[in-house]
């Protein structure tokens, strides 16, 4: 093979010039040969080098020293001469011409020195000598002064500055006399002292924050403390009183830098503290300051300074900017500033920035010691963001609004969003007074100034959103919301000052385009507009009836309440908006937040404090949604989820958008919908388990002080428990995921087909079933108990022996005790009066008569107390006095609030009520309907528990208005009077408390009552209804009638309903869906469903011949000639229930049945309802057939008639 080109299979020579051996093993060169000579010649070299550096050093040391002793003598010299020109005169003494001051000062600043402890005087007399011939000549500032002004300016800025960072005490004695050439200086150099406003103020603080401590110590103010502090204060307010083109920097300068001194936001009682806030306040003007800091936000926004990385300080920056415009305006007229435009855009900006809660009733203990020292939140800061929140201000916050019609329409725009970001930063801000902030909006100004405003908030914002362009691009495509609502981490307002351009691209902050920057801003904008917007509007029709919804727009200009309410057509456009964001914020949720998962953060609630602390430039990929900063995804879930629900159970009590308005269906593959929903249930019951596993393991973590020498352990089980709270997380994300459907059925399940829902709700009820009993056959499990050792106890426990007209008391004695044990069958036993079994046919047990019978004993009036009572429409619900009731008989029978038997009956009362509803969830769970109606607010409250829903606090149940006419129609039409009063409402004399009637003796005709007052709110009795709280008011009164009043019952009865339905299958249906569920559907009876779905028995029973027997052709031919009315009357004959199944009677349980009674013409037809089973004799005459039949169908003949 040839290895080279060359045509010769020779190896090549090897030619070695290294000096060194090509042997592996052979010893190394000794130093001779090429490498040697090589090395030899590297190492003279190097050596020439270090020769060639050391002179270098030499010869740069000697000429550094040459120069500085050149100038230490130049200077020496012109020290001489300076002094020489001094002379003998008095330090204070004018000069006697403006040459020789110009000339003396010139000469100083050629040799001045710092540290120079003689030129610190020279200084100190120049310039006090400068200040008196500026007095006696007042010659200008013009021509060389101001370049030498600036100089010396510079000198005593730097004195200070070494003086305040010595770490010993300082006194007043070593800042006055350069305190008062510095002011002198700013007077007269205005332009150029703003131009540098930022080095003079950080100085001036470290002045500041250095005299301070000692100053307060002193008691009282004296003199010297009084010339200080005006010396100060002087100093301070130079530049800002002379207007000149740097007069903003000059309180941009300020305003971030002094006033987050903590001697500014301080609560001290020091007369001295007080009088420098308030003689700063006196001095500055309130709107420069404003314009000025909004400007700098919105340019190089808030974190860019490194003052205002800190929390404090700017809490403390937020405070006294509050305290500023409260003291121009006496501290009363909040409307005066609070709608000015710039305090706006500052308050917003510095609220966004802040911890949420950290005002509001939040004690030390609860405050995080990393975010906030416990000083900075003190009764000054508190007082002055607390009066951000107050009727005046807020209710007029739209009252400066363009109202002229030359405003553009670019104005309009930006106005909107500046007052939207404004509204939101204080919902967000103030969540516990979030109601109240919504109903100053919404009433707006008050008193005489209502009449200046064109439209309402309400309407404002809403003209505002119809025109934002992420409106528009969402109404169309709810796909498109995926990009709109991701985070938007680019900005180009977080880069610090300190940051030079050319090192943007190294330290990783590539900058986008100043046109994207702006899109991403506007958009945020416009995400603000539309969720004030949103909160609004929910607020508004939490206080608005049905009446006043749908009369919405008609006359627009009639009243308050017609003004705040949009009209049905622009409502459609709302739902189609809220849809397609709503399904894309679950369907897509993992789409919009794969950004936020490449971060470290959580993003809890409108601030995240993990990204607080001054990380650099990381604060400009904090999660945002829509680009604005720290917006949780969670709220904006459930804003959206909770009034899209609200809207559309108003669709839903009355049509008024189109019958396929709410179906999302063509996002989704609905051929295997079912089945997908169905998988995904099964993932979250996995989930379930892994958490339940992980809480009982983090249960079982001792977190106490261990032994000396164990200290690795425990950290290493910290450090496990963290492992399971990130697993747990991790989870909860792979589950929204990998299962959106379900979280779409269960926040908004309307987008789904009802029937649809239904299967999904058998098909869970049935994957349970599978699960606890390894089969939905009841007989399957039976005979997997019988397999086990403990079969007669487990039989016994679900077995009971039930009397007639006691069956609920029998039901509770004897399956009370079984909890979720109530979902497996159960062997029933009727017994008479005598005590002997009755006579039927147990088709399996006869669970559906038991069912039936102890739902109907259950909600059965009585002489006492009832659990249950109805409206006026006959509509069951919770007795709200119940509790109540049996409490007041136990302590008129002499039993003490505290004793044990007291607490038992009350206990035993609840749990009756936790007992009915498992009975009802029994009905739902094995399909059985029962003729039981309840009232739709009670049912809303089973829609909106929906365990863990994404939304739950916009999700949860909230009362309303009409909710309270499903109560009480005459408290409703009181209230509603009370809303639309046009007079004073404190014409009524009402307070904010409420009076309760409870009846204490149920023997006497009428019943004996007593009358208990409560406040609605603490101190309810001293705060009277006005109009401007008349909605507070009202909304208490519903919450009272309709949540409190009613707790304890409703929860003892949904949490037995849940135990048999998981809340979150009962979550995917609203109200009257839920009463189909129970009662089944109110439509027509479809015969021919009923027929096909009927098997037959005895004599009946279809041959081969495929034919019905004549008897059974006579029945149906009857039944199709039938009114409606009637065959609901002989359906609830058969089956106990007037109603059909909602799928159909092929899913009723057990199946409509009928058998042969026997040939006897003049026999009544039968039932036994426990197997929906048609006793029918073989009638041959179809009059007679049907004069029987409905003569046992209204004479209430039933079970054993025959």
């Amino acid at each position: 093979m040839f290895t080279t080109f060359s045509g010769s299979t020779r190896r090549p020579r090897q030619v070695n010039l290294s000096g060194r051996k090509a042997h592996a093993f052979g010893s190394p060169g000794t130093g001779a040969g090429s490498q040697a000579a090589l090395d030899r010649a590297q190492q003279e070299r190097a050596q020439r080098q270090r020769e060639r550096d050391t002179l270098k050093a030499a010869k740069t040391l000697q000429r550094v020293w040459r120069g500085y002793s050149a100038r230490q003598e130049v200077a020496n010299l012109l020290r001489s001469e300076w002094d020489g020109a001094e002379g003998s005169s008095q330090p204070a003494a004018p000069y006697s011409s403006v040459e020789e001051a110009l000339t003396q000062l010139q000469r100083l600043l050629r040799f001045a020195n710092t540290r120079h402890e003689k030129d610190l005087s020279r200084i100190r007399r120049v310039g006090f000598r400068q200040l008196e011939t500026v007095r006696s000549l007042g010659f200008p500032s013009g021509g060389p002064w101001p370049r030498a002004y600036l100089q010396l300016q510079r000198i005593v800025l730097t004195v200070l500055e070494r003086r305040s960072r010595l770490t010993t005490a300082s006194s007043w004695d070593q800042y006055g006399d350069f305190l008062a050439i510095l002011q002198f200086l700013a007077d007269r150099i205005p332009a150029e002292t703003s131009y540098n406003a930022k080095q003079f103020y950080r100085i001036l603080a470290l002045v500041i924050s250095k005299l301070w401590p000692e100053s307060e110590q002193a008691a009282g103010m004296t003199t010297s403390s009084e010339s200080s502090l005006k010396v100060v204060l002087d100093t301070v307010v130079s530049p800002l009183t002379k207007v000149t083109g740097y007069t903003l920097n000059a309180y941009e300068a300020f305003g971030y830098i002094i006033l987050t001194l903590p001697i500014l936001s301080s609560d001290s009682n020091s007369s001295l503290t007080q009088t420098f806030r308030h003689s700063l306040a006196e001095s500055i003007n309130y709107k420069l300051l404003a314009n000025a800091l909004a400007t700098l936000f919105k340019t190089s926004g808030i974190h860019a300074h490194p003052e205002l990385v800190d929390i404090a300080n700017r809490l403390r920056l937020l405070s006294s900017f509050i305290y500023f415009h409260r003291y121009a305006h006496n501290f009363d007229n909040p409307e005066a500033y609070s709608v000015h435009k710039d305090f706006v855009t500052v308050v917003s900006l510095l609220l966004n920035s802040l911890p949420v809660s950290i005002i509001e009733d939040q004690s030390d203990s609860d405050r995080p010691d990393d975010l906030i020292s416990t000083d900075a939140v003190n009764e000054f800061v508190k007082e002055q963001i607390l009066s951000l929140v107050n009727q005046e201000g807020i209710g007029n916050l739209l009252s400066s609004s363009s109202k002229s019609s030359e405003a553009c329409e670019d104005e309009k725009v930006d106005e909107a969003r500046q007052l939207a970001n404004y509204a939101l930063a204080l919902l967000r801000f103030f969540p516990r007074r979030g109601d109240e902030i919504r109903m100053w909006l919404y009433i707006g100004p008050s008193g005489a100034q209502g009449s200046s405003r064109n439209l309402p908030a309400i309407r404002y914002f809403w003209e505002a959103s119809k025109r934002s362009s992420v409106f528009s691009i969402i109404l169309r495509d709810s796909r498109a919301a995926i990009e709109l609502l991701r985070s938007k981490p680019v900005s180009t307002n977080t880069v610090s000052e300190n940051t030079q351009p050319g090192t943007m691209i190294q330290q990783g902050l590539w900058q986008a385009s100043r046109q994207e920057a702006d899109r991403v801003a506007a958009a945020a904008d416009e995400w603000r507009v539309i969720l004030v917007f949103l909160e609004l509007y929910t607020f508004v029709l939490k206080v608005t009836d049905d009446e006043e919804f749908f009369s919405g727009g008609k006359d627009i200009f009639s009243n308050q309440v017609r003004d705040n309410a949009l009209p049905l057509s622009e409502v459609k456009n709302l739902t189609t908006f809220l849809k397609n964001l709503g399904f894309t914020l679950y369907f897509n949720a993992a789409d919009i937040t794969v950004t936020e998962e490449r971060e470290p953060s959580t993003s809890l609630g409108f601030f995240n404090s993990k990204t607080a602390e001054p990380q650099a430039q990381k604060q400009a990929v904090e999660p945002s949604v829509g680009g604005v900063p720290g917006l949780s995804l969670e709220y904006v879930k459930g804003l959206v989820t909770g009034l899209l629900r609200m809207v559309y159970e108003r669709d839903s009590r009355r049509k008024f958008l189109p019958a396929d308005h709410w179906l999302m269906t063509s996002r989704f593959d609905m051929t295997s919908f079912i089945p997908a929903v169905v998988e995904e249930e099964e993932s979250r019951h996995k989930i379930e388990e892994e958490d339940a596993e992980d809480n009982e393991e983090e249960d079982d973590f001792d977190d106490t002080p261990q032994l000396i020498g164990t200290s690795r352990t425990q950290q290493q089980r910290r450090l496990e428990r963290m492992q399971r709270q990130q697993r747990k997380a991790s989870r909860r994300r792979y589950l929204q995921a990998v299962a959106p459907r379900l979280e779409i059925l269960q926040n908004m399940p309307f987008f789904i087909p009802f029937t649809t829902r239904v299967q999904i709700f058998r098909e869970f009820v049935s994957l349970d079933m599978t699960k606890r009993r390894g089969s939905s056959d009841p007989e399957a499990w039976r005979w997997r108990v019988l397999q086990r050792s403990d079969a007669p106890q487990t039989f016994e426990k679900h077995a009971a022996r039930i009397r007639r007209e006691h069956e609920f008391d029998d039901a509770f004695d004897q399956f009370y005790d079984l909890g979720q044990g109530l979902k497996e069958p159960i062997q029933i036993t009727f017994v008479d009066q005598f005590d002997a079994n009755e006579a039927g046919i147990d088709g399996g047990g006869v669970t559906k008569e038991f069912l039936t019978s102890v739902t109907s004993r259950a909600f059965m009036p009585t002489d006492s107390s009832d659990m249950f009572i109805v409206n006026d429409q006959h509509l069951l619900y919770p007795n709200p006095t119940a509790v109540e009731e049996a409490k007041e008989i136990l302590r008129r029978s002499g039993i003490h609030d505290n004793s044990h038997e007291f607490r038992l009956q009350i206990t035993e009362l609840l749990q009756r009520y936790e007992f009915l509803g498992r009975i009802i969830g029994k009905c739902l769970y094995e399909g059985i309907l029962v003729d039981v109606n309840f009232a739709p607010f009670f049912l809303r409250k089973w829609a909106l528990t929906g365990g863990a829903g994404s939304a739950p606090n916009e999700s949860g149940y909230r009362p309303t208005l009409n909710d309270l006419r499903d109560l009480d129609e005459g408290l409703y039409q009181g209230l509603h009077q009370l809303k639309t009063y046009n007079g004073d409402v404190e014409d009524f004399s009402l307070n904010f408390t409420v009076t309760d009637e409870i009846v204490v003796d149920h023997t006497t005709d009428p019943k004996k009552t007593k009358a208990v007052s409560r406040d609605l709110k603490p101190g309810g009795s001293n705060i009277s209804v006005t109009n401007q709280n008349r909605l507070v008011y009202i909304s208490y009164m519903a919450r009272h009638r309709l949540q409190n009043q009613p707790y304890l019952q409703t929860t003892a009865f949904l949490r037995g309903l849940g135990s048999m339905i998981q809340p979150s299958w009962l979550s995917m249906f609203n109200q009257s869906e839920l009463q189909t569920l129970i009662g089944g559907t109110s439509s027509s009876i479809d015969i021919e469903d009923l027929r096909r779905n009927t098997i037959y028995g005895g004599t009946y029973v279809i041959g081969d011949d495929g034919l019905e027997h004549p008897t059974v052709q006579l029945f149906w031919k009857i039944m199709r000639d039938l009114s409606d009315g009637e065959r609901r009357a002989v359906l609830k004959f058969v089956t106990s229930t007037p109603r059909a199944p909602l799928l159909g009677f092929g899913t009723l349980n057990p199946r409509f049945s009928i058998r042969d009674a026997g040939n006897n013409q003049e026999r009544l037809p039968s039932t036994s309802t426990c197997v929906n089973l048609l006793k029918l004799p073989m009638y041959q005459d179809e009059g007679v057939m049907k004069e029987k039949l409905l003569y046992s169908v209204f004479s209430g003949a039933g079970f054993d008639l025959s």
